[in-house]
């Protein structure tokens, strides 16, 4: 097996592992971290990115980047979202996951996202295809004859009137949206085919690369997201079934420019 594979199949077993911990943890919660008001840490979030750092220590001695104790980018490296949804998470909402990527040498290899709630394993490797608890896995192609729907996710890292403009631009397009919260499982559903794109004018890596992999390897399309140092700075993401990409790639074009991230 290659180096890559031996990775791959790590993070699904590793992913499993991580979620089963979360779930554990989600009733007995502790003191909440209040990054923002619509942002969260709670003592789960902790344990299982140390569990996923361990792991990843021990078993190959690669960099990690986490969403809640950082790390450094490296030639090979895994970003980890121990709690995409930590919202939900807290209010006992099945909508989070465990999201795990492998990044070699500045492309995405592998990626995994776990939704233990709903016994959801999502799984791809570069050139190997994207599955969903071993099943292939294929974006929508509008094969549904009804109005293409896009999941919007939320960044205060951009101006509310950005966000609402990518509303209008789709009600405009004859286009239904819809923001569940999770931007990890979000992009893991549009390769599903269970929602047709996904836009988030600013995600940060950890919550996107495992879900850009699956859609990507399910026959989908993705912007460039480790463009413009997308890694450790995050970026726009758009993630959708193909009959789609061109009229939201011309919506998002036509945003007003954003505001300087802090």
């Amino acid at each position: 097996m290659s180096e890559v594979g031996r990775r791959h199949a790590f993070a699904i077993e590793l992913a499993v592992e991580a979620g089963a911990l979360a779930r554990r943890m989600q009733h007995a919660l502790g003191p909440l971290e209040v990054k923002n008001p619509i942002d969260f840490c709670t003592e789960a979030d902790h344990a299982v990115e140390r569990l996923v750092r361990e792991r990843v220590t021990q078993t190959f001695g690669d960099a990690m980047i986490g969403e809640e104790d950082g790390g450094e980018a490296s030639d090979s490296v895994w970003v980890v979202d121990p709690i995409d949804g930590t919202a939900g998470f807290i209010h006992g909402t099945p909508r989070w996951c465990v999201s795990l990527a492998y990044v070699r040498n500045g492309r995405i290899e592998s990626g995994v996202i776990h939704d233990p709630t709903q016994d959801r394993l999502f799984a791809a490797r570069r050139g190997g295809g994207a599955t969903l608890n071993g099943r292939p896995l294929r974006v929508s192609q509008l094969r549904h004859g009804a109005a293409p729907v896009v999941e919007v996710g939320w960044s205060g890292r951009r101006g509310l009137d950005q966000y609402c403009a990518v509303l209008h631009g789709l009600t405009e397009r004859g286009m239904e949206f819809r923001r569940h919260g999770s931007g990890a499982l979000a992009l893991a559903e549009v390769a599903a085919g269970l929602s047709d794109g996904y836009i988030e004018l600013h995600m940060n890596a950890w919550d996107a690369l495992a879900g850009l992999l699956l859609v990507e390897e399910a026959g989908g399309r993705i912007n460039d997201f480790l463009a413009d140092d997308g890694l450790t700075r995050g970026n726009l993401v758009l993630a959708c079934t193909p009959q789609i990409e061109a009229a939201l790639a011309r919506m998002l074009e036509g945003l007003p420019a954003p505001r300087p991230m802090p």
